[in-house]
């Protein structure tokens, strides 16, 4: 809950789950050894040490922190929230991990895993982004911004009952930095600090390696894991004792062992001994008492059928189709099921098809190009998605960060013919292939899972049309991921979300082109832009760190690794109504379904209602389609 959602590795939104996490059979054990500690306080340790009094001491030890102001509070939950009930929700995808750092922990649900069950040394402030307390109550920033103080909370804890120190901080870095848990963004991200420092039981400091405005952003966002438990394991044995295990957190959420069905479900509980639960930033936060995912493998289709028939209560509607023709069953019309667009701030993210440039054919830019003319995604989002998006031609679309110079792609098959011809593709087969000037045809494979072939379908009949083969292979969602993270693929159809603070490093430094497990997917490597990401990282203000990001994007535009596709600045979503929500429904800067399980409640006189109504087959009121409550709120704020 309260940490910073930083995100190091591209997240693919076809993945809608979301993790908590808890102790196996090992740590239920150790819960009882240190029941004790679950109430005990140590008043030992002196106040200029970290200890109880530290506050009134803070400001003069040179430390700060954040006091949440009384109209500050409707932005980290509503007052009318209640605790309880239980909300279920319908996935496709058991992940491949539940860990929460190393190999295969970089979906989505790891993120969740993280954010619901793990917390940070500080966050941000939902509506501000300023830095605010989390497992740590203060903080300190040398005059020469190269070292940070932090002062955890004598009262955080961790559910098995055990203090959180310095030292959790210590052994979580030497994780990130331990290369056997195979995720080498880790080393890039985490390497450029030094080692922490135990400065005593509740301070622990860290020196930067290099100046950048990131610094503090990373380190204190990293979720911090229980030293107990990891000075017992080194890298790789943690890739294999914890895979599908979770060591305790100190978030608000838990998952036990025995809610944990394989491939098929798994429940999250509320904790109600969580340390920080009376903290305003997290009173009206957290209130489902538990959340039930159950596993709908690579079948939307039922998925939405299942929700109609009440089985789940929430559903994202992700495509247009669905949205305008589907989502007018009965249940809406009578008002049972509440439908919205809702709009926020929420980066748009990166869609569309990404190519491997490692690989024949699309280590040549002029192929590259020429499946991008190719694909008429206009036309897609004129017969397919109801006009609903608009087109994408940068990573950063619809930010400050876009570059306006970036070439506005339309489809043009006489350009792509051009392009091909230079490649050396100019003549077909007898059975309509192109064929280089080497005698290769110009066919590759895209993997798929069943429930977005109608996406691709239309593009491989774009691509025929003009004598490319591009052949689907249809292949679960997990195994597609373990292919891109592997770089075994050719061109990947990509969803990825972005970031509120761009970190262009870990997807396009060229020392991670040829690295597995890394979110430079395309292979990317320029010289330019590696000049380009130190710069940014010691850039301290905001209008040059715009410019920095405009120029990589140009750059990234130029040379084309993906072919982009469509974006959208809000979210569908579906629902039964039988929730409370905060009247902007979702975050401002978050803007996803995640806020639903962070911020919504159930609500026992809606559920009343609803099932009268179903009974009787009497209307409730259908509301507002739209929730603009971000946009409005710009027109009448600076921030």
């Amino acid at each position: 809950m309260k940490r910073i959602q930083v995100v190091f590795l591209l997240l693919s939104t076809l993945s809608l789950v979301f993790w908590s996490c808890g102790g196996g059979e090992k740590q239920a054990a150790d819960d009882s050894a240190v029941e004790s500690k679950i109430v005990s306080k140590d008043l030992t340790t002196p106040a200029e040490a970290g200890g109880y009094g530290f506050e009134k001491l803070a400001e003069e030890l040179g430390y700060q922190t954040y006091e949440i102001q009384p109209e500050e509070l409707i932005y980290f939950g509503d007052p009318r929230a209640k605790k309880g009930g239980t909300f279920r929700h319908i996935t496709s995808r058991f992940p491949a991990t539940m860990r929460t750092e190393g190999q295969n922990a970089n979906y989505v649900e790891n993120n969740t895993i993280s954010g619901l069950c793990y917390e940070g040394l500080i966050t941000t402030h939902p509506l501000t982004l300023e830095f605010m307390p989390s497992l740590a109550s203060h903080w300190k920033i040398s005059d020469d911004k190269m070292k940070f103080w932090f002062r955890i909370n004598p009262d955080a804890r961790w559910s098995d009952g055990r203090e959180v120190i310095a030292e959790d901080v210590v052994a979580t870095w030497d994780l990130h930095m331990d290369e056997t848990i195979l995720s080498p963004s880790d080393q890039l991200v985490y390497g450029k600090f030094d080692r922490p420092v135990v400065e005593g039981k509740y301070i622990v400091s860290v020196v930067c390696q290099e100046l950048s405005w990131r610094n503090l952003l990373y380190f204190g966002g990293m979720a911090i894991l229980p030293s107990y438990y990891l000075n017992q394991v080194d890298g790789s044995e943690y890739l294999k004792e914890y895979q599908f295990k979770m060591m305790p957190g100190t978030g608000p959420y838990i998952i036990h062992e025995q809610d944990i069905i394989n491939q098929e479900s798994f429940t999250l509980t509320r904790r109600t001994d969580y340390w920080g639960k009376d903290d305003p930033a997290n009173k009206f936060a957290a209130n489902f008492d538990k959340i039930k995912f159950i596993v709908v493998k690579d079948n939307n289709a039922l998925i939405f059928e299942k929700f109609k028939k009440g089985e789940s209560d929430f559903y994202t509607v992700s495509a247009a189709r669905e949205w305008v023709e589907e989502t007018n069953f009965e249940a809406v019309q009578k008002g049972w099921v509440k439908k919205h667009k809702v709009y926020s701030e929420k980066p748009a993210g990166t869609s569309g098809y990404a190519f491997n440039m490692r690989k024949w054919p699309f280590d040549d830019q002029r192929v590259r190009m020429a499946f991008t003319y190719l694909y008429n995604r206009e036309k897609m989002n004129e017969e397919m998605y109801y006009n609903e998006y608009s087109m994408m031609n940068s990573l950063y679309s619809g930010s400050v960060y876009e570059n306006p110079g970036n070439e506005q792609v339309v489809y043009s098959p006489e350009k792509a013919v051009q392009l091909l011809k230079e490649a050396g593709y100019k003549t077909r087969n007898k059975d309509g292939w192109l064929v280089h000037d080497n005698g290769r045809v110009l066919r590759f494979e895209i993997g798929i899972s069943k429930g977005v072939d109608y996406m691709v379908t239309p593009v491989q009949q774009m691509m025929k049309d003009y004598g490319i083969d591009m052949q689907i292979k249809y292949i679960d969602g997990n195994a597609n991921w373990k292919n891109l993270m592997e770089r075994n693929f050719t061109i990947f159809m990509q969803s990825w979300g972005g970031l509120v603070f761009p970190n262009p490093e870990t997807s396009l430094k060229s020392s991670l082109a040829d690295e597995n497990n890394t979110n430079n997917i395309g292979g990317f490597k320029n010289e330019r832009v590696d000049e380009l990401l130190l710069e940014y990282d010691v850039t301290f203000e905001q209008a040059r760190r715009v410019e920095i990001i405009r120029e990589i994007d140009g750059i990234y535009s130029d040379v084309h690794p993906a072919a982009w596709g469509i974006a959208r600045n809000y979210q569908r979503i579906a629902y039964w109504d039988k929730f409370g929500y905060p009247e902007y429904m979702v975050t401002r800067y978050g803007g996803d379904y995640r806020t639903v399980f962070t911020l919504w409640w159930y609500e026992p006189e809606k559920e009343a209602a609803l099932e009268a109504a179903m009974a009787n087959g009497t209307n409730l009121p259908i509301g507002e389609i739209d929730v603009k409550y971000w946009p409005e709120y710009l027109k009448t704020s600076n921030n």
